[in-house]
């Protein structure tokens, strides 16, 4: 039954992002704090207590860049923070993390002081809390509501390269060695770094002097003033503590001004002077450009730096004025850089910049709302790369890189809401667990959908009222909705999952359902307050002609909407949040007009046939060999969007069939398969003397030889030779480059492996390092394997920020899935331990070393290394080890159930 409501286009931030209450979601530069619950020992609590609100923190801190007696990098520090008093209390509690502090006259770790005209009470005691990351000072009286109170403390840290806090990263230029001094502070590190109130909704304004040796130049989020060796930079804005950057190198800058805002992009003097960092420079005006007017607010601050390390766990920290990026984020040379990476540096530099004013100027009050800050931020990068380059149709791959991604985890019985409790997010690693694909990808396609069917304009108009936060009307006219913005988006946002819809062109009724990737898994679903029902909207077409939008809520009738023998499609675009099923003989009408005229339907919709009937066979709502003949057509198809769909859902068959009989078959078919598609691009290349712009000629290459096409083989080989024999006269085309040298690595052996090694080590590009460190894991030789596994232990060979990474690169090789997790569960103790800020990567360690696991010898592995390693832990793997045990149990299942179906489809096509 069709219902709906008249309301408004009048609504705020709480209505634009989920309708949740602004008081829980945001802070702005007033901030009220929340009411903690009354405790016993507090500093046996994560959570600060609500009785402190800091004003102004003023900071000193002097790097040291070479090693002392001990041979560590150390740095010093003094600070003093101004707090007010808001709830009377004898205890000041400050987050502090492996910090050694300097003790005053009364032998205690501070100096307390009254700024106003009550004295300070006296300390009493005051100690280091490690497990907490507390500096506790028991007082002697009370502090008095109201007053400002200032406490000094002086201190040292370790300037390590664990790529957390104020931290030390490392390079080679002409010969000499050069350190970073730099900083990682989000989410919980800055307190590693000073002593502070470090939580997102303590903010303050920060004075930073960095004492750095002569010839070096310091950063930090204010501009800095002409200094030699001390620069105190102006004052920031009030901002909170996971923000701020510090920084001290021998860099130099390219800037450019964008009306009153400076511009600089910071990077190695040789990347600068070789003009790496140009297309960053020149894409960051028309960005912000396009953000002011987005959110209707003007820039705040007057500059804007960006700056390339060469170690960095994260792919950018949107620190205020001052981002982070790792370097084959942010610089591009047109000479050895793809398409995938110029794509990848302005999707990037969106995401950062629009989080200079969502998640920098608006800022979440707890990080049970991550979602928030990351999916908003993923979403709008999209439009901001696109308004940088309308040529490229780049919003099209969000429904790629963010929707079918995020589907694959929120199809889990051991997924999460997007929404989180306070309560349920306390520790430093629970924090870390909350920036997973769900608050990035499911945040960006839940908002997404939210922007289409308010549609971009009034979606715009309500954030623009939250961001000035100036409530007023946004616009008179009215739109109909099925009920509140608030109902409709609660369900979306407050449980986990999505909804199968099901549409049955026989009867005509849609109906609904908790979709989950393994059926028999339901029994482990958590409750729901909207028993997995949502309110969906639904644009279709009929025959290739659009029809009036409806909304689902329980069930619908489209009987009297529908023409006899005609293909029904839904979810045009995929703007909605869900996946659609059909009845047997609407697929059968679909599969025959993508066979006649595939053009008729959408691109996109394309592909999303493909996905949607691939993980419907994985739920057993559709036959496995229907969602194979959606493949079929493919052979026609040259556009980059279905094949790339269709390629990644292949490659679950290839995971869970490549060590057995069915993998040559299979190998066959797709070879058949893109075969047509090789010789395409081969003809409008003039044999590959030319390449064109876009992305499919290289899944044309890839999925060609790694399918065993002999004429690719012989051109990739071809091609490294002709590079290994000439190294200093690359000719292999930037968007082929990581495909030519897999092939020809898989294909060769010890001395194809130990060029591209040097060639990995010599690199002065870092997005062709990259391609190489990814291609080296192609190699078939077990022993090259196992070193290049035992590389990722030593940092002088792989830099800690990408060990994780080679790992999960030799664990998609079929030959390296063994030794790789073999060596993830011999050396786990040391990872856990070692890795630092690289902890945020056990997810994807533990998720990538096991996505082929489909045996139950297997899963008794993975489940004696989760007993094995209880006390050791997980980390933010935590929640990655439950979805690996969950995912590795519907592979077995999966595999006795529908190998034998699979392998005589693939006969009968190659017959």
């Amino acid at each position: 039954m069709e219902k709906s409501c008249k309301i408004s286009k009048f609504f705020i931030l709480c209505v634009v992002l989920g309708v949740l209450s602004v008081a829980t979601i945001v802070t702005l530069w007033a901030i009220a704090l929340t009411d903690s619950v009354e405790i016993v020992a507090p500093w046996d609590k994560y959570r600060l207590p609500d009785t402190l609100k800091p004003d102004h923190y003023n900071l000193t801190l002097w790097p040291r860049l070479t090693v002392n007696a001990q041979g560590l990098y150390i740095f010093t520090g003094k600070s003093y923070v101004v707090f007010q008093c808001v709830k009377e209390t004898d205890l000041i509690l400050i987050h502090s993390n492996k910090l050694n502090y300097t003790k005053w006259g009364d032998d205690h770790l501070a100096k307390l002081s009254a700024l106003g005209s009550t004295p300070a009470p006296t300390i009493k005691k005051s100690w280091l809390q490690p497990t907490t990351q507390f500096l506790v000072l028991e007082l002697n009286g009370k502090l008095a509501v109201g007053e400002s109170y200032q406490l000094d403390t002086v201190f040292v840290g370790e300037l390590a390269d664990d790529l957390a806090g104020f931290y030390r990263s490392e390079y080679e230029e002409d010969g000499v060695k050069k350190v970073v001094a730099t900083s990682q502070m989000h989410p919980t590190h800055t307190r590693k770094t000073f002593p502070c109130f470090d939580e997102p909704a303590r903010k303050a304004v920060f004075h930073i002097t960095l004492l750095h040796p002569r010839g070096t130049v310091a950063l930090s989020n204010g501009k800095e003033p002409e200094a030699v060796t001390q620069t105190r930079f102006e004052p920031t804005k009030s901002m909170s503590t996971y923000l701020l950057a510090l920084i001290v190198c021998d860099y130099s800058f390219i800037s450019a001004r964008e009306g009153d805002i400076l511009i600089r992009i910071w990077a190695r003097r040789k990347s600068i002077s070789e003009g790496h960092g140009e297309y960053a420079l020149n894409l960051t005006g028309p960005i912000l450009s396009f953000f002011e007017v987005y959110y209707n607010t003007t820039y705040p601050l007057s500059k804007s730096d960006q700056i390339a390390l060469p170690d960095f766990y994260f792919g950018a920290m949107e620190n205020w004025g001052l981002v982070t990026y790792r370097e084959t984020n942010l610089l591009y040379d047109p000479l050895t850089s793809s398409n995938g990476n110029k794509e990848r540096t302005a999707t990037i530099i969106a995401h950062e910049l629009a989080h200079m004013w969502f998640g920098n100027l608006v800022t979440l009050r707890w990080w049970n709302e991550v979602w928030l800050n990351e999916g908003f931020a993923s979403y709008v990068s999209y439009l901001g790369a696109d308004y940088a380059e309308s040529t490229w149709n780049v919003k099209d791959l969000i429904v790629l890189d963010e929707v079918h991604r995020v589907f694959a985890v929120d199809a889990l019985a051991s997924s999460h809401p997007l929404s989180s409790k306070d309560d349920d997010i306390q520790k430093p690693e629970q924090i870390s667990e909350q920036f997973d694909v769900i608050s990035y990808s499911k945040g960006a396609s839940v908002l997404r959908m939210l922007s289409d069917f308010l549609t971009e304009p009034v979606f715009v108009q309500g954030l623009s009222v939250c961001i000035s936060y100036r409530p007023k009307a946004v616009d008179a006219s009215d739109m109909e909705l099925p009920g509140t913005v608030h109902d409709i988006m609660n369900r979306w946002v407050l449980q986990m999952g999505f909804p199968v819809v099901t549409i049955n062109t026989a009867t005509g009724l849609i109906t609904q359902k908790h979709f989950l990737l393994d059926p028999d898994s339901v029994g482990s679903v958590p409750p729901s307050d909207f028993k997995y029902e949502w309110i969906v909207p639904i644009k279709w077409m009929e025959a290739g002609v659009v029809q009036k939008e409806i909304w689902l809520l329980e069930k619908e009738a489209l009987n009297n909407k529908l023409t006899s023998g005609h293909w029904v499609l839904a979810n045009i675009n995929v703007t909605g949040y869900y996946r659609v099923n059909y009845d047997l003989g609407n697929w059968e009408r679909l599969l025959f007009q993508l066979s006649t005229n595939h053009q008729v339907i959408p691109v996109i919709n394309r592909a999303q046939l493909v996905d949607d009937a691939f993980n419907l066979a994985r739920a057993k709502l559709i036959p496995t060999t229907l969602a194979l003949k959606t493949t079929k057509y493919l052979s026609k198809e040259i556009e980059y969007v279905p094949w790339e769909s269709a390629l990644n859902n292949l490659d679950y068959f290839y995971l869970m069939f490549d060590r057995t009989e069915v993998y040559g078959t299979m190998q066959h078919y797709v070879r058949n398969l893109v075969t047509p598609l090789f010789q395409h691009f081969k003809t409008i290349t003039a044999d590959w003397s030319k390449v064109p712009d876009g992305y499919n000629q290289v899944n044309a290459i890839r999925m060609a030889c790694s399918s065993g096409l002999v004429e690719c083989q012989n051109l990739t080989k071809s091609w490294y030779s002709q590079w290994k024999a000439d190294p200093d006269n690359n000719l292999i085309h930037p968007n082929l480059r990581m495909t030519v040298y897999c092939s020809a690595i898989a294909a060769g052996g010890a001395a194809e492996w130990d060029f591209g090694w040097d060639m990995f080590k010599t690199a002065t590009i870092a997005s062709d390092a990259d391609k190489l460190m990814s291609s080296l894991a192609c190699t078939k030789d077990h022993e090259l394997l196992n070193k290049y596994l035992r590389y990722t232990l030593d940092s002088d060979k792989i830099r800690k920020q990408d060990a994780t990474s080679v790992i999960v690169y030799i664990s998609s090789n079929v030959q390296g899935q063994t030794l790789a997790w073999d060596f993830v569960t011999q050396n786990w103790e040391y990872m856990f331990t070692q890795y630092g800020v690289g902890s945020f990567s056990f997810a994807n360690l533990i998720s990538g070393v096991t996505m082929r696991f489909s045996t139950k010898a297997e899963l008794e592995q993975l489940q004696k290394f989760k007993e094995d390693n209880s006390k050791i832990g997980f980390g933010s793997g935590t929640l990655a080890l439950e979805q690996a045990i969950e995912r590795t149990t519907a592979n077995i299942k999966w595999v006795d159930e529908n190998k034998k179906k699979v392998w005589d489809w693939f006969l009968s096509e190659i017959a």
